[in-house]
Order: C-alpha cells, then structure tokens, then sequence
C-alpha cells in the first residue's frame, strides 16, 4: 500500500483519537501550528486537514480560541472511512494567466488528464496575467483549505509575489511550469529556453543572415524570456557576429494575456523598428503571436519576402490557416504530466526536484514551404 499524503496523516491520526476516545466532545485538538510541528509539514497541510475534520462535521472551529471535537463526533465517525483516500478524493488546483491553442490549451489538457488518471479533482483558476488575481486565487484555493497542492503558471513581469513566497516558506505542495521564479527556491518544469533559443537563432542565422533581431514583451523578471534572450546572444557570439547583430525589440505588450496595448501601437512600433533597422533581416520571435504581428507588418510594407526569415517559439493554432514559421515546439504534455507527478510526490513526503526541464523539437519547414513574404504561408 502506498504511503499516505502528508494531509492523510494528520487526518487519520485525528480521527484515531476520536475514535479511541483520547479526544472526547469538546475537547480542544491541537492548533495548526502544533500538528505542523508534531508531523513535519507545513502550516497549510494541518489547515487542510483541521479543514476536512470540519467539514465532515467530526471538528468545530471557534474563532480566536481553536478547534475541537464535535457534538456526536465519535457516532459520526461509523459513517466514514478512517483511510481518507477511500472516502474522497484528493483536490489539486491550477492557476494559469489563459490558455490558446498557440500555447497553454495543450498543457491544462495535460495536467486534467494526469489529475484524473491518479484519481484527483482539478480546479481551474486564470489570473489573465494580473498578479492581484493570481494572488487572490491562491488565497481562495490553498489559504481556505480547497486544493491540497497548487500548479501555478506565474504571470508576466512577477517577481516575488508574496502569495508564492508564502507557500514556499510554508513548505506547501507546489509546483511552478513554464517558468521558474528567480530567488524563490519552488520546485519548477519548464523548456530549456537557453537551449531552444540557441538552436532558434542558430537556425537563422544558418539562412544566411548576419543581422538579426530579437522580438518579446519586457524581459523584466519573466525567467523564459530573459532566458530566450540569453540564448539568443549567445547563439551570434558562438557564430562570431558582431554586437551590432545583437539587436532586440523588447517591448511587445499587446500579446500579454492582461492586455492594456492596443495592438495598433505594437504594430506601428514594430513598423517603426523595421523602417529604422533595414538590414534586420532575420528575426527571432519569443512568441507566435509576436511572430505573425511581425509578418503581417514585413507585408504591408511589402518588402521583399524572400530577404527575411522569422522563427519563433510554438506553433500555430492546429485549427486556423496561420501563417506556419520555423518554430520551437515546447512539449506540454510532458511538463503537464510531471507537473502533477511532482505535485502528488510532494504531497507523498517525497523530496523532488526544484528545477526539472522538459525537451523540445526545432520544427524547420517542410520542402513544400511557401516562401512568399517573410517566409509563412497561409
């Protein structure tokens, strides 16, 4: 038989109390603080089983004086199992910006399908890449005992968000993808954007162009993009360029899930960009919405199509006619699936990783690739 979570411990060893008696109607059971210490875990798994004790009406909770044994509690407890496991079902939760078909729809698909397969509950909470939402949608899931461990997909531009550190120095169950958060010690599944941009650039650089640009939203504080860009230098220093090939564009704000920017100011300002570096002829795009804004943008100028070529992170949307780029394709599923694995590890007591990367494929275009500007097709 398989060890117990961390909660199930707590759990059961209260509810062996109740059953011999030790804890009598009325009596006061220890306070989260006394069960972390007593078991080892952290503040918010002793909450979550003070929590479930509550709700199956064995425990009360009187605010500001603690918790104790229920009237009847001892009679109830011939209606429940003493294995939690058998009674329920355990609740992980997952808190993303969005998910599109470009990126994110794959990996929630992922993570549903491995929660289910292990016999969890997911519940579903998006930010829309505002940290005041994600903030208060960790409290709603992990501080009010609904989840008993948390996927995050951190938003854009976060660093430390206090809800996040909270869990850390908790030791709560928590798993970050995507992206890691820098100096918060998290356990974290995500691209080896280093890597994966290094081949990007590598790949349009081997076109044959020597002046190059890179294209994102703000790099501040977002690991994967400072990580692409870092990838991307250092792909056209291995190719001995020039730092005037270095060129970036990091200022992308309408593709970001929160919005704000119109897409009409990103396009100008990429056609402003384009008009003021003409021998950019190569460019490597974080995304692939940023990768399409700047095909359609090479298109109305109507430059000649065959001097560019665009590669960008992920790949179009499988349903739509998109424009198709040499891209990167990360692969969600994986990070879904060892997402939920290493959130159930640590709710086993298992000890795990705190960086785990996940592969990727460089996709170059088929031999039928239209060349028509900048190197898509429709």
């Amino acid at each position: 038989m398989a060890d117990p979570f961390l909660y199930e411990r707590v759990y059961d060893y209260l509810v062996e109390e109740i059953r011999r008696e030790n804890l009598k109607e009325g009596d006061r059971v220890p306070s989260e603080k006394e069960l972390a210490e007593r078991f080892g875990v952290s503040r918010i798994t002793s909450k979550r089983a003070l929590h479930m004790l509550a709700e199956a009406g064995l425990l009360h909770r009187r605010q500001g004086k603690g918790t104790f044994v229920a009237k009847d509690a001892r009679r109830r407890l011939d209606a429940l199992s003493t294995r939690t496991g058998s009674a329920r079902k355990g609740c992980l939760g997952l808190v993303l910006p969005d998910a599109s078909e470009a990126y994110g729809l794959e990996l929630l698909c992922a993570i549903e399908e491995r929660c289910a397969e292990l016999g969890y509950h997911l519940v579903l909470r998006r930010t829309h890449d505002r940290q005041e939402v994600e903030e208060q949608a960790i409290q709603a899931l992990v501080g009010d005992g609904v989840v008993d461990g948390l996927i995050v997909f951190p938003v854009h531009g976060e660093f430390y968000n206090a809800s996040l550190v909270r869990l850390v120095l908790d030791r709560a169950p928590l798993v970050l993808v995507d992206r890691h958060l820098p100096g918060i010690p998290a356990c974290a599944v995500h691209t080896d954007n280093v890597a994966a941009a290094h081949a990007l650039t590598t790949y349009v650089v081997g076109q044959g162009h020597e002046q190059l640009a890179f294209v994102s939203p703000p790099t501040e504080n977002t690991s994967s993009i400072e990580e692409r860009l870092e990838g991307y230098a250092s792909a056209l220093r291995e190719r001995g360029l020039s730092a005037s090939a270095l060129r970036r564009f990091t200022d992308i704000h309408s593709t970001l899930p929160k919005g704000g920017v119109p897409e009409t100011t990103d396009r100008a300002a990429l056609r402003a960009f384009v008009e003021r570096e003409p021998e950019v002829t190569g460019f490597v795009a974080c995304e692939y919405s940023i990768a399409v804004l700047l095909w359609e943008v090479l298109t109305e100028l109507e430059l000649d199509g065959s001097r560019y070529t665009i590669a960008c992170f992920d790949s179009p949307p499988p349903s739509s006619r998109a424009p198709v780029f040499p891209h990167i394709r990360q692969d969600q599923r994986a990070m879904g699936r060892v997402a939920v694995d290493l959130l159930v590890a640590q709710l086993a007591g298992d000890e795990v990783p705190l960086r785990t990367v996940v592969p990727f494929t460089l996709v170059e275009p088929s031999p039928a690739y239209d060349s028509a500007p900048p190197l898509a097709r429709r």
